[in-house]
Parts: C-alpha cells; sequence; structure tokens
C-alpha cells in the first residue's frame, strides 16, 4: 500500500484548455456533450485573454514551485478551432510567454484545419492532433454534423495537408468502434503517416457501460479489437507508427513507465481549465455524473496546487483496493479512473477489466516469447 501511495504525482505536467465550449460536429459518441455532466451549458463560448493570462501565471507558479523545466499544454474544446485564427493567435501569444517553456498542440476534428490555421500553428510550434475514427464509413458514421452529414473528406484533406507539412504532426486520435473492422481501421489512419495513433477507449462505466462491454461477462470484444491491430503492428517489417496504447503496455511489462492517462498504476499527471477559467480534473469523468470533474477552484483565485486537496481528487486516487493481488496491476493499474465508475465511487476495477487483461497477456506473450527465441 505504501509503494503504490508514494507513486502518486505531486505535480501536473499537462494541461488541457478548454478554449472553445461548443463543437461544430455533432458526435454520438462524445463524451463532453452526450454524457452525464452537462456543465457546457453554462460556460462561455471561448476562453477569454483574462483567462488565459491567469492561465499561464498558475502554470509558471506550478512549474517554480516543483522545479518543472517543461509543461505540455493542450488547447482542446469542444473544438478549439472555432475560437478563429486571431482570437487563438492572441491566446498561444500568452502562452507562449510564460517563463516555462511550454510544448503546445491543438487537438482537432480536423474540419475547419485550413492553411491559415496549420500557418498560424507553424508559427507558434503548436503541434496537431486529428480525431479520425478510420475510412469513410467508420469515421462518418458518429463524425457528422448537426445536419447529419459525414465530415471524412474534409477531415482527410486536412490531414494530408498536415501530413505534408510533417514536423507538426503529433498524431491521430481514433475512438474505438466494435463494428468497424480493425485491421482496416489501422491501414486507413497510417496510410496518412501519423506519427502516433492514439485507440480511445469509449468512456464508459459500470453505471453506463460502454457498447458491446457487459459488465460481470466474461467476453473480451474490446481486447479482440485491439490484439488484431496489435497483431498487424507488431508483426509489420518495420515499425510504421507509435501506437500508444501498445507503447505504454510494453514500457511497463519492461518495469518503465506508461505515460499515457488511464495505463499504469500511477495517475496521469494532468489537469483541465474549462473556458470560464474552472480548474477541472480529466474530462474523461464527465462521463460518470454530473460535476464529476469539478474541484470548485479557479485560476483567478487557486492554485493548481489546490487540486491535490480537493477530497476525492482522481490524481490521488490509488488502484482499486480489489485490484492488488491482480498480477497485471503494475500494468493496468485498475484502468481509467472513468471507467471504475459505479453508484459509490472509483474504488472498482475497470468496467473494461476482462478487456484489459486479455490484451496485457497476449502482448506479454507476444514479448515473452520474442525475447525466449532471441536468449535461443
Amino acid at each position: 500500500m505504501q509503494l503504490l501511495l508514494a507513486a502518486l504525482p505531486e505535480s501536473f505536467r499537462t494541461f488541457v484548455l478548454k478554449v472553445h465550449s461548443r463543437c461544430d460536429l455533432a458526435c454520438d459518441h462524445c463524451y463532453v456533450y452526450e454524457s452525464a455532466d452537462q456543465s457546457w451549458r453554462g460556460r462561455p463560448l471561448t476562453m477569454s485573454a483574462e483567462v488565459a493570462r491567469a492561465v499561464a501565471y498558475r502554470i509558471d507558479e506550478h512549474a517554480a514551485a516543483h522545479g518543472l523545466s517543461s509543461v505540455n499544454v493542450v488547447l482542446h474544446g469542444g473544438e478549439p478551432l472555432l475560437c478563429g485564427p486571431a482570437h487563438l493567435r492572441a491566446l498561444l501569444a500568452i502562452l507562449s510567454g510564460m517563463s516555462v517553456r511550454a510544448n503546445l498542440s491543438v487537438q482537432t476534428n480536423g474540419v475547419r484545419l485550413d492553411e491559415a490555421f496549420l500557418d498560424l500553428f507553424d508559427e507558434f510550434g503548436v503541434r496537431v492532433g486529428v480525431s479520425m475514427d478510420g475510412g469513410r464509413d467508420a469515421h462518418d458514421r458518429h463524425r457528422r454534423t448537426r445536419a447529419g452529414q459525414g465530415s471524412y473528406d474534409r477531415v482527410r484533406a486536412a490531414v494530408r495537408e498536415l501530413a505534408a507539412r510533417r514536423g507538426g504532426f503529433a498524431g491521430l486520435l481514433c475512438t474505438v468502434d466494435l463494428r468497424n473492422d480493425p485491421v482496416e481501421v489501422y491501414e486507413e489512419l497510417i496510410s496518412h503517416r501519423p506519427p502516433a495513433v492514439d485507440f480511445l477507449l469509449p468512456h464508459g462505466n459500470w453505471a453506463t457501460p460502454p457498447p458491446g462491454r457487459v459488465p460481470g461477462l466474461a467476453g473480451t470484444p474490446y481486447a479482440d479489437w485491439l490484439i488484431a491491430v496489435f497483431d498487424r503492428w507488431y508483426g509489420a517489417a518495420e515499425r510504421e507508427t507509435a501506437v500508444r496504447i501498445f507503447d505504454a503496455i510494453l514500457a511497463l511489462l519492461l518495469g518503465r513507465r506508461s505515460g499515457t492517462e488511464g495505463i499504469g498504476p500511477e495517475p496521469a499527471a494532468v489537469v483541465v481549465v474549462e473556458s470560464d477559467g474552472s480548474i477541472e480534473q480529466s474530462d474523461a469523468l464527465k462521463s460518470a455524473y454530473h460535476g464529476a470533474p469539478r474541484t470548485g477552484l479557479d485560476v483567478a483565485r487557486d492554485p493548481f496546487d489546490a487540486v491535490f486537496a480537493v477530497p476525492g481528487a482522481a490524481v490521488r486516487l490509488p488502484p482499486p483496493s480489489d485490484c492488488r493481488a491482480c498480477p497485471h496491476l503494475r500494468v493496468c493499474g485498475g484502468g481509467h479512473v472513468a471507467h471504475r465508475y459505479r453508484a459509490g465511487g472509483f474504488d472498482h476495477p475497470s468496467v473494461y477489466c476482462p478487456d484489459l487483461y486479455r490484451l496485457i497477456e497476449h502482448i506479454g506473450g507476444r514479448v515473452a516469447g520474442d525475447l525466449a527465441r532471441l536468449r535461443a
């Protein structure tokens, strides 16, 4: 128990800024707008320059207090590009003026990503991640406009332009849908030459299970899907891209750290600032219940260190008590905190527990087999 507690983070290294609180798509799997927490309805559309200056001050304050030489700052939403180039430029100018070095990035649905934005991001050294769920059918099943039109063609064109610039391409984020062929999805994504692919498990929990995941049953549909991708990725003649969930599991199996939220025994050192300056926990917690990410703190008056003192703060939660005898705890960590929720709290294994167990077993088995052959 002492070992587990010692691993909990003492500082934040990633700051997610909700620079725009609305979106130009109506994705039915969106955890911000379609989940239990609906606090976005009462927030201003955009983060003001005044709030951004308070954020910059608090990040510098936090970095100085903890001796951090650099931090990660992610522009998020909603859809951050709805701010428009002029307002984003003003925010980026403020964030680029901090004393601590900031690794700036933006996560976008790609619909509005054009040369004006790409030039702006090149100017400020902002790396760009784009959400893309595979080919046209896979992508447009969920990522549609409010008029019901697909967004694939616009996103593909944007990703191609982004990939041509290469240096600012952070990668692609894909939400897993069991109805899509996993290898087809993977090969569509790598056709755009991303430096990294992030496969996101749909944010569900014991109270609201993700599609195809029946709590209490031993089936492993998400592991089966990801294993098909892993075998294609791992068996390639050369490394085609980084896949964060696989790289995290491999690192943990080899005794290193994860660096990926939701994998590993250490809670991710991530904090969110909403468009009104509210300081919140990981916004994936929006899938649990209304108000789950709330801390009651605000950048205008509170330091980021105050999050650690919030009762029940997710970033201070150790792995679930039921997981502590599991042989894969040091890799799984109990799964993403948001996926552990059921009435009464978060001290439960992930709703994806059987999937995570099988995925780790499979990856560990492939690596162990390769190591045994090397020794022979």
